[in-house]
């Protein structure tokens, strides 16, 4: 038979085995509660840093597609002002306008280009609205709409540069258009007019690219950060 005492210490042990495996699962609840703590926060300090992001892409985007609205809209009233045979205007070569494609593999070079290709267009606008001040009415609305969309040109500029602080603010940051704009020398009325239509018919492709980029950056730039955040 057991002894009354022998029983009494395995009880005893048997009491502090079950205490042990207690204690070393309330150890582990908590190690695992404050884990998802600090997820959790990491979490909302990357999901705090990230409207100011999409904010910023938001307002970015919103203005783009207005620029490109007023720039398709400026190159129809372009045409109709020139007469007849406008339509062929477009089509003559012309040097050393800015290239309507982006160029980048990363987000932020995209960006960068798009920066400095629209620093490159705006005085090109600006040419084409001297030119056509000496060739049209005062009161015509081509005028009215080649100031516009120049004046809405610089704003985007302002807006994409930062929105690109927000979105990389480790990088460098982005750099005005090295060295002056080429500008063509004087010109007689019709090189004029095909300069200005390939300008404006360019400066349409061009922020076409524009607001197609920024709508793909919806998905990812901004969220990108907030990943990067999560995972530490």
């Amino acid at each position: 038979m057991i002894s009354l005492q022998f029983a009494r210490e395995i009880e005893g042990r048997m009491n502090g085995h079950v205490e042990n495996m207690h204690f070393k699962q309330s150890i582990a609840t908590l190690l695992s509660f404050l884990l998802l703590m600090g997820v959790h926060s990491t979490r909302t300090v990357g999901a705090s840093r990230n409207p100011a992001c999409k904010t910023s892409l938001q307002r970015t985007f919103r203005l783009a597609k207005l620029v490109q609205f007023e720039a398709s809209n400026v190159f129809k009233t372009y045409k109709e002002s020139q007469g007849e045979g406008s339509e062929f205007l477009c089509k003559a070569p012309v040097n050393n306008i800015p290239d309507p494609n982006i160029h980048g593999l990363e987000a932020s070079e995209r960006i960068s280009s798009i920066y400095t290709q629209l620093q490159s267009f705006i005085p090109h606008l600006k040419r084409v609205y001297e030119q056509q001040k000496d060739l049209q009415l005062p009161s015509s609305p081509l005028l009215s709409k080649l100031l516009g969309v120049s004046d809405k040109s610089w704003d985007l500029t302002l807006t994409i540069n930062d929105f690109y602080c927000h979105a990389f603010p480790n990088l460098p940051p982005l750099e005005p258009a090295g060295g002056p704009t080429t500008l063509p020398p004087p010109l007689n009325v019709f090189q004029q007019k095909v300069y200005g239509c390939v300008v404006l018919k360019t400066y349409k492709e061009f922020l076409t690219n524009v607001s197609k980029e920024f709508k793909s950056f919806k998905g990812k730039v901004c969220r990108r950060r907030m990943r990067k955040n999560a995972m530490f």
